[in-house]
């Protein structure tokens, strides 16, 4: 029986059973799970080993590289400057980005960039790994491209490249860095143990994620699967790399655990405010439930439902329940869900990776528990 620790309000004991249950049927070996209701946590989590040999216990701050969960941050951080009225969800890129308006890309709206519909989901230009760490080249590289289709017309997963298109109008409204807005103006001011890209401070920290099996040759390949996922080639051990954790990667590179992703993420969930910080409107909160592209996505091959930035719930890919979640998940398993009008915040963080990107039977166990509980 794996021992886990932390909090747990008695009306979610029951998460802490679920959670407990993946570690003993062998789901998991290191992991962390969190929930937010009303702003404030009501579950956070943590058990097992952050090594693979199982030598280091997962401690209360141990955190790890959470794949396209960070997108989500890039998400709250839009939301933010849009309510400032720094940007305009509704507004051409290039308004913020003229070299973006090139190659027929002048139309092209910051909601594509959020919702996968931007046509850029990968580099014409080839690119190895360690490119990802060259911010500018990235950036002006999807500057200068065509659309690989119409923009706004169908969604196709943009796995790495959302994180640079979003952080850029970040870093061109402000002046700063990606990842240094988000810490300064969201992951500080919430106490939120949230990182993309840091120093050796941090490094001791770090649990390496635990790489998942090979995934299966798809009979059929969706048509833009190839071109996404193989510039460049990445393996996910190029996430133990010191360089990978001090780069800015705002679509993959993120580090934290389920608390700290929870306490960012509850501001959407909670109207824009949390633990009294407000990020942005209620209103401006709700317009991620927008529906952008509901379809078979051109990358990832499944029938997705994205609104501005997150996935909404469907039948093809239920998760949560009713028509005002907002969720994502992260290669090997990672899941953060927004239920905004139970004003609910759902996280997992793991180290064993698993095949997919919107989580799996673990944490849907853990989502699924979470709402029966809050429920009843």
């Amino acid at each position: 029986m794996t021992e886990i620790h932390g909090t747990c309000d008695p009306r979610f004991e029951a998460v802490r059973t679920t959670f407990a249950n993946n570690f003993d049927a062998g789901y998991d070996v290191g992991a962390s799970v969190a929930v937010y209701v009303d702003g404030e946590p009501v579950v956070d989590l943590w058990g097992g080993f952050a090594d693979r040999d199982q030598t280091k216990p997962w401690e209360r701050d141990t955190i790890i590289n959470v794949w396209s969960t960070t997108k989500t941050m890039t998400f709250v951080a839009a939301l933010m400057l849009a309510d400032q009225g720094l940007i305009g969800i509704d507004e051409p890129v290039a308004r913020y980005w003229p070299e973006f308006a090139a190659n027929g890309k002048e139309n092209v709206l910051v909601r594509h960039l959020m919702a996968h519909t931007a046509g850029l989901s990968g580099w014409q230009e080839k690119l190895s790994g360690e490119d990802l760490y060259d911010w500018e080249k990235c950036t002006s590289l999807l500057a200068a491209q065509a659309p690989w289709w119409e923009p706004g017309t169908a969604s196709g997963y943009h796995a790495i490249t959302q994180g640079y298109l979003i952080g850029e109008v970040v870093r061109r409204v402000t002046g700063q860095n990606f990842g240094t807005f988000f810490r300064n103006e969201i992951a500080e001011p919430l106490g939120a143990d949230f990182h993309v890209g840091f120093g050796p401070e941090l490094d001791d920290r770090v649990a390496l994620v635990i790489t998942p099996p090979a995934p299966p040759r798809p009979e059929v390949f969706p048509p833009f699967l190839v071109k996404t996922m193989t510039n460049p080639m990445l393996n996910a051990k190029q996430s133990w790399d010191l360089d990978w954790r001090r780069a800015e990667i705002p679509a993959a590179g993120g580090h934290g655990n389920a608390a700290s992703v929870a306490a960012v993420q509850s501001v959407l969930s909670n109207g824009g405010e949390a633990r009294g910080v407000r990020l942005f409107s209620e209103a401006t909160a709700r317009r991620v439930l927008e529906p952008q592209a509901y379809g078979n996505d051109g990358v990832l091959g499944d029938h997705l439902r994205f609104g501005i930035g997150y996935g909404l719930n469907s039948p093809e890919l239920p998760i949560g329940r009713g028509d005002a979640v907002a969720f994502w998940g992260g290669y090997g398993g990672s899941l953060i869900v927004n239920d905004l009008d139970r004003r609910m915040t759902i996280a997992f963080v793991m180290n064993k990776m698993e095949l997919g990107t919107v989580g799996g039977p673990r944490s849907y166990a853990l989502v699924d528990t979470a709402y029966d509980s809050f429920d009843a």
